[in-house]
């Protein structure tokens, strides 16, 4: 693993532990060097709420009966509807008493889920910027799949040659994607492992221009040497793209060009173990799922500072974290640690988050078998 980020791994426990304090009092934020150029969200922050923090417990748990399939990401609709990752579907709509139903027409679009031989990799879910369309990403067969919100019709949108982990519209039509590692559609999950359990500097980021009329875009590779490419955000505002590189411990911030589908200016923006999905709030602070310590960070970039606002843990966990943590740095196999004293209570290893509009419940996404809904 490069030195450089090798230092990522030993963050020490104090710098965004877990203070004790009710809703209301958020614990003390630290700084994060994030460079003269986090000044450009100034012009257009919005008035920032306190943040708020919050304690585990059971009751978070939704749907009761732990009935969901792999959630790993998920999106809230304008009109308050929730729809997550589905593994043996592609998309569930869960409904607010936790009932739940597939969501889009997967397998006429050429989405399978036959295990144990091709497991479903539904895996990033992002709303586009009209709203109207939602993205779905195959991280074990490298499908991009876009699915029509009122229709629910759903066609392959691009089929990349080795998995995809998330993807993100811009503006102009373009879109961005992360390839975690050169798993191939017929590698699947178990490629994807193996970039788990050996780090391999084979991630990237993509990027598909939008298609002409009667054409078919090709993407282009416009970030790599990557270990381990996973959550994607897009602050156009500022010309930045945020990508999580997991096994490397950071998330790293490039100049994005939109209209010329590039990136350049690679720095790090946060440092931390396991970043998984990313996320962006209306006053531009950057949620950061944090899959190692089950906890989900808000990067402030126009302050530089990071404040945890949830965490999952006990006795057992914060030991284990702390035997992934040696592994990571010495480059060795964590797997065998990667089970549920990792994150129990939690239902899963937690992924990433769903911001509901209009101040409504953050949902935590999981591996397992349901999220963790926390109300505002």
């Amino acid at each position: 693993m490069r030195a450089q980020y090798r230092s990522a791994f030993l963050v020490t426990l104090a710098i965004l532990a877990v203070a004790a304090c009710d809703d209301r009092t958020p614990p003390p934020a630290e700084a994060v060097a994030l460079g003269d150029e986090a000044n450009t969200h100034e012009a257009h922050r919005q008035v920032v709420e306190e943040l708020p923090h919050w304690s585990f417990s059971p009751e978070m748990i939704f749907p009761t009966d732990r009935s969901l399939l792999r959630p790993e990401d998920g999106v809230v609709l304008p009109d308050g509807r929730l729809i997550v990752a589905d593994q043996a579907y592609g998309l569930r709509l869960v409904r607010a008493d936790g009932s739940h139903r597939p969501f889009g027409r997967f397998a006429g679009a050429g989405y399978t889920h036959e295990p144990p031989l091709a497991a479903g990799g539904a895996n990033g879910v992002t709303l586009e910027p009209t709203g109207t369309h939602i993205l779905v990403t195959d991280i074990h067969h490298g499908g991009i799949y876009r699915v029509d919100v009122g229709s629910e019709v759903t066609e392959l949108l691009y089929q990349h040659g080795a998995g995809v982990n998330m993807a993100r519209r811009d503006s102009r039509g373009g879109t961005w994607f992360t390839q975690s590692t050169r798993n191939t559609p017929e590698s699947g999950e178990a490629g994807l492992w193996a970039a788990l359990e050996t780090p391999t500097p084979d991630g990237a980021v993509y990027y598909l221009p939008p298609a002409r009329a009667g054409e078919t875009s090709a993407a282009v590779r416009v970030a790599d040497g990557l270990y381990f490419a996973n959550g994607i955000a897009l602050d156009e505002g500022a010309g930045h793209l945020y990508v999580a590189e997991t096994m490397a411990g950071a998330v790293l911030r490039f100049r994005m060009d939109v209209e010329g589908g590039r990136l350049s200016d690679r720095t790090v923006a946060l440092e931390l173990p396991g970043p998984d999905n990313l996320e962006f709030d209306p006053p531009s602070r950057l949620w950061v799922a944090g899959v190692v310590r089950s906890e989900i960070l808000v990067l402030d970039l126009g302050s530089g500072t990071a404040q945890s606002v949830f965490r999952v843990v006990t006795p057992r966990s914060e030991e284990v974290v702390r035997g992934v943590e040696r592994r990571m740095e010495a480059g060795e196999s964590f797997l065998d640690l990667f089970g549920p004293d990792l994150w129990e209570p939690a239902p899963g290893a937690l992924t990433g988050m769903i911001l509901s509009p209009g101040g409504g419940p953050v949902y935590i996404t999981s591996l397992g078998n349901a999220l963790i809904r926390l109300a505002r």
